[in-house]
């Protein structure tokens, strides 16, 4: 989930917390406003019909029960009761609707002077009237409060119709807010996702302001420059490293090729000095692509990519591994439209140390001591490389990490090597934007290296 979703997320959820909250305790303070002013209403309804029954001499009861039926603030369902001290019932309206007593609701009037009570849709009032201190009445009245329950129902469906909308909107316009605030720190996160080991001399552009995605691009400029000149001392060395050993390497390249030119040594003597002088001829190459690599980086490899023939590089490298393992042999072969220009964008010396360092696996790992090569330009206007030979079959575990520095399978365990070969073919393709994967499939070793034309 992304920032921006996530904070959308959070303050609708405390808008939503705080919002219901707020709904909650509006809907339960009218709701206790409502059931307090209709027992108002009904305590104003039985007083004054108490007071008209005994007090006012000139209404009799059936006058009375025409008042009740007839007046303007009559009420839904409206049922009045009147019982003396004997709790014998001495009046009653003449409205349909009934009201559920007992004898215990008439003596807790007694007690308390007043009840109050909701049986089911109705709400019951009782009030305890001491007529001029000769007579016990007891008055029972009860109604629903249709109008007051209407309103609290359409109060109940404008606040949830609000809480989700509200919700909907708060989410809707903190998102897109959120997402506008942080179009810088999207901008800053496209910028430095094209910055790579071969680009760290690329800077963030830096504004005035004084908030913290620039903060942040200051302190990620300062770190890329702290990086590039490490990085720029670990090329220097290697630089220099190589560069030292090549010389004495050629020297003793050169003498031991004089020493094995000499007569009168003995088959074994002649055949170590030639596995010395392999030796010697692989970290000659090996130093010579760890200059090459040092002096080279991802900007101005691009600058010096030409067209080349791809044919052209891999016979030219298998020359120089053939020069010292002369009974290396390659099956070579076009693939689909044998009138294509096999040309790539490439630097032909690096190039050259890839295949050759191909070639050289496919040398001291096979049976046969022969690689099949085969070039292709497929539909998606690639030029696809596929090298193959025989040999022992490498573990799964260990094919991921073919690429690895200094790492070697245990089918390696008789032979001579760095670790190193395949790395820094991979490390040249990288420049080259190309692709190199490895499979096993059949019982053979297969290396398929892809560029995009």
């Amino acid at each position: 989930m992304t920032l921006k979703r996530k904070i959308a997320i959070n303050i609708s959820i405390a808008f939503s917390l705080l919002y219901g909250i707020s709904a909650l305790l509006i809907y339960i303070s009218f709701s206790t406003f409502r059931k307090e002013e209709f027992q108002h209403r009904l305590e104003e309804k039985a007083r004054t019909t108490t007071k008209l029954l005994f007090e006012v001499k000139e209404i009799d009861r059936n006058i009375l029960k025409l008042i009740d039926q007839n007046t303007i603030n009559k009420l839904y369902n409206e049922k009045t009761l009147v019982f003396d001290h004997n709790y014998k019932l001495i009046y009653s309206s003449i409205d349909d609707a009934s009201i559920k007593w007992n004898l215990s609701d008439l003596k807790k009037l007694k007690s308390e002077k007043t009840i109050f009570r909701t049986d089911k849709e109705k709400d019951v009032f009782g009030i305890f009237y001491d007529f001029e201190g000769t007579a016990d009445y007891y008055v029972l009245i009860a109604a629903e409060d249709k109008y007051g329950k209407t309103q609290l129902h359409f109060l109940l469906e404008i606040l949830i119709i609000s809480f989700f909308l509200g919700t909907a909107l708060v989410w809707f316009s903190t998102y897109f807010f959120i997402r506008k605030q942080l179009e810088p720190l999207d901008d800053f996160e496209k910028r430095i996702t094209k910055i790579s080991a071969n680009r760290l001399n690329t800077q963030l552009s830096e504004t005035a302001k004084d908030d913290e995605i620039n903060l942040l691009t200051k302190a990620f400029n300062q770190m890329l420059i702290r990086i590039e000149n490490s990085f720029n001392a670990q090329k220097e060395f290697t630089s220099n490293a190589s560069h030292e050993l090549r010389t004495p390497i050629t020297r003793l390249t050169l003498q031991l090729d004089n020493l094995i030119k000499q007569e009168n040594h003995a088959p074994s003597t002649i055949a170590y000095l030639k596995s010395m002088e392999n030796d010697l001829n692989q970290v000659t190459d090996l130093i010579n692509s760890l200059l090459l690599l040092a002096k080279i980086n991802r900007s101005e490899a691009e600058s010096q990519l030409k067209k080349e023939r791809i044919d052209e590089i891999v016979f030219e490298a298998f020359d120089k591994v053939k020069m010292t393992q002369p009974d290396f042999q390659m099956n070579f072969e076009i693939l689909g439209n044998p009138d294509s220009d096999l040309e790539i964008n490439g630097i032909k010396s690096l190039l050259e140390i890839v295949f050759a360092n191909l070639f050289r696996n496919a040398y001291l790992y096979s049976d046969n001591k022969k690689a099949n090569v085969t070039i292709e330009e497929n539909e998606n206007r690639q030029m696809v490389v596929t090298i193959t030979n025989d040999g022992e079959k490498i573990i799964k575990d260990e094919q991921s990490k073919l690429f690895q520095p200094f790492v070697r399978g245990t089918n390696a365990t008789q032979i001579h090597g760095s670790g190193l070969g395949l790395r820094i073919a991979k490390r040249i393709l990288d420049y080259h934007q190309a692709k190199i994967d490895y499979s096993d499939a059949n019982g053979l070793h297969q290396f398929c290296i892809t560029f995009s034309i």
